[in-house]
């Protein structure tokens, strides 16, 4: 979870796939650090590249899809889900890192199950 963290300025905000707010990287980090050790720990996660736009020379907004493959320890089995994240990346002293991050899950507008991307 250091390294999770690490991609993060310590006034970030995130906004998880259900809606949870998170503000300051310790929350964020928290947040993550009892699902990584249960329910995701066989889990993996594929990430596209990131579309960015830059906004100025010191931040830019990157949109990103991500396929979560959860395995056996997840209550639900083994499974994919599809996320698209909206983050804006901010330098500071040199160093790019997240100032803010919402992840949103691919869902049926209709029904609101879960669907995957071709």
């Amino acid at each position: 979870m250091e390294a999770f963290g690490r991609l993060f300025h310590s006034d970030a905000t995130f906004v998880n796939r259900f809606g949870t707010y998170w503000r300051g990287v310790d929350q964020i980090v928290a947040g993550h650090a009892h699902i990584h050790a249960t329910i995701y720990r066989d889990s993996t996660l594929a990430i596209d590249m990131p579309d960015i736009d830059p906004i100025s020379g010191d931040a830019a907004i990157l949109h990103f899809w991500t396929r979560l493959s959860a395995g056996a320890a997840h209550p639900a089995g083994p499974h994919q889900v599809d996320t698209l994240i909206l983050a804006v990346v901010t330098r500071r002293d040199g160093d790019w890192r997240i100032k803010a991050l919402e992840n949103v899950t691919l869902t049926n507008p209709m029904t609101g199950a879960t669907i995957l991307r071709p």
